[in-house]
């Protein structure tokens, strides 16, 4: 990290951005970290105050250059919109790594101990901000969704995993190689949480096939923090709820909580009437109350205020360092206008993988959804340029002529290869046989005389990372894919006509609300929620 971060961590002005520690979570415990990163941007976007702007980014602003690798691999912009992600990590760890104490933890906080905490990703907020000044529309992503994960480089990790798992893989492999050199303190902490914050970007940018501009990060200190710093924060339940795990003991109705209620408000998940989800909606209720108290209570007209709000800022969050605040607030002034609409990603069920239970994607169908929120239509996916920054989108393929052979690899019992065989069936190539296969890390394809078009075609559909490669013992016109540990399930059919191709006149205007995962949450009030 820059400024205070690297003062505290010994290093110099010209080294790069990092910001931090591993111990496992329990499932029972639930994070709420990116409504701090709301505030947080909701202050920036809405101060018009450039002196205190710039005394606050010169007064030791936490900032990151993790982006910088990540921008390398983004998919096309179609307009000048900004794409900002919330990451809320579950870390009860400050700034260089060190355990926040257990009283606070315990008797605040009322989560655990400081040896609980890690480095999941347990809330993720994709928030697209037009160019025109329209409704600012905002995606929780859950944080059980089952993905393919990436690096910072935009290499695989070994095989998917929940989205939320991305950040603590990658801080775990190159804290282990940092060690390894002897590398050591707060240098060692933030250069591993670099690595995270890398890999939580690519992920994401992958997963959703659109571009990351800027990011937020805040952990569970600072969303206390700042619900503190707020005096009181105004929710409405729909239920009367009292569950142990995260504290919470709330009456039915509005009320006024304090940091202590308003962190157990969007921690708890156990109780609810649909766990995980009722959770989300909290979450994004809570942002709504906090930037409806922020406008309303006149925060963004009082320097001194702002000063406090700024305070809590600098300490907690960690931004990337290509944000220019000003620049920004010109574009992000909608976040405290009431003009903001929540949706969650939908999800296809649970199911266990890897002896972990998660929640299956149709990564095409989530892209689809989100293009069309953002855009009014489809946008040109990865796979549908040339490869290169600015390239031409391109029509989709016609099947190359192939018989297609599916073997599983992926070391499960689930039916993968069956599954995968009738997805490609469905997109023009002809069926062949299903087997099983030495369990291996990459998916990989070969090809007989004739298919290596097909093969080609294939390979590309399913990010095969290993390049299609002839083999002699395979039958003409045959292509034979084994499916590696790396394989997250089939992809829906996207040649023909889908709510996410057809055109539309306004981002979101056509909409079907029904495809996502329960409400939409509207903030610019005090929204009733489970």
């Amino acid at each position: 990290m820059r400024n205070k971060e690297r003062e505290q961590g010994g290093r110099t002005q010209g080294r790069r951005g990092r910001a931090t520690a591993r111990t496992r979570t329990p499932r029972a415990l639930i994070a709420g970290r990116a409504a701090a990163g709301v505030v947080s941007f909701a202050v920036l976007a809405t101060s018009g105050a450039a002196w205190a702007t710039y005394h606050w980014i010169n007064g030791g602003l936490n900032t990151s250059d993790a982006l910088d690798a990540v921008r390398k691999r983004a998919p096309k912009h179609l307009d000048d919109s900004v794409n900002l992600l919330l990451i809320g990590l579950d870390s009860r760890k400050d700034m260089n790594g060190n355990d926040l104490p257990d009283e606070f933890i315990k008797d605040e906080l009322h989560a655990g101990s400081s040896s609980n905490g890690f480095y999941n990703t347990n809330t993720l907020i994709l928030l697209h901000i037009p160019a025109d000044g329209g409704k600012v529309q905002a995606f929780s992503i859950p944080r059980d969704d089952y993905v393919q994960t990436y690096n910072g480089d935009g290499s695989p990790q070994a095989h998917p995993y929940k989205i939320k798992e991305a950040y603590g893989n990658a801080y775990e492999g190159r804290r282990e190689r940092l060690s390894a050199k002897g590398e050591k303190g707060a240098e060692l902490e933030a250069d591993s949480r670099e690595a995270g914050r890398e890999a939580t970007l690519a992920t994401v940018q992958n997963f959703l096939d659109v571009p990351i501009d800027h990011f937020a990060e805040v952990n569970l200190k600072g969303f206390y923090d700042i619900a503190q710093a707020l005096g009181g924060i105004d929710v409405c339940l729909k239920h009367a709820v009292k569950e142990k795990n995260s504290g919470a003991d709330f009456h039915a109705g509005r009320q006024t909580l304090n940091a202590r209620q308003a962190l157990a408000f969007v921690r708890q998940r156990h109780g609810l009437p649909q766990e995980d989800l009722s959770r989300t909606h909290r979450q994004q209720a809570f942002i709504s109350s906090v930037t409806h108290k922020l406008k309303t209570e006149g925060v963004f007209d009082s320097l001194d205020k702002l000063q406090k709000l700024f305070g809590v800022v600098k300490k907690d969050l960690v931004i990337d360092s290509s944000l220019n605040v000003i620049d920004f607030s010109q574009q992000a002034t909608n976040l405290t206008g009431g003009k903001v609409e929540f949706r969650t990603l939908p999800t296809e069920g649970s199911a266990t993988r890897n002896n972990e239970d998660v929640q299956l994607v149709n990564v095409e169908k989530v892209r689809g959804l989100v293009k069309q929120v953002f855009y009014g239509g489809a946008a040109p996916s990865a796979s549908a340029s040339d490869g290169k920054s600015g390239g031409k989108s391109k029509a989709p393929q016609k099947a190359a002529p192939g018989t297609v052979d599916v073997r599983n690899g992926t070391g499960r019992t689930e039916p993968v290869a069956s599954e995968e065989l009738k997805a490609l069936t469905a997109l023009g190539y002809s069926a062949g046989s299903t087997a099983n296969a030495e369990p291996q890390s990459q998916t990989t394809v070969v090809y007989g005389k004739g298919a290596q078009e097909a093969a080609k075609q294939i390979a590309a559909r399913l990010g095969a990372t290993v390049a299609p490669a002839p083999n002699a013992d395979i039958p003409a016109g045959h292509v034979q894919v084994t499916l590696g540990a790396n394989y997250a399930g089939p992809k829906a059919p996207s040649g023909g006509p889908s709510p996410s191709n057809s055109p539309s006149s306004s981002p979101s205007e056509k909409v079907d609300d029904s495809q996502f995962a329960g409400d939409t949450v509207k903030e610019g009030g005090i929204p009733c929620v489970d």
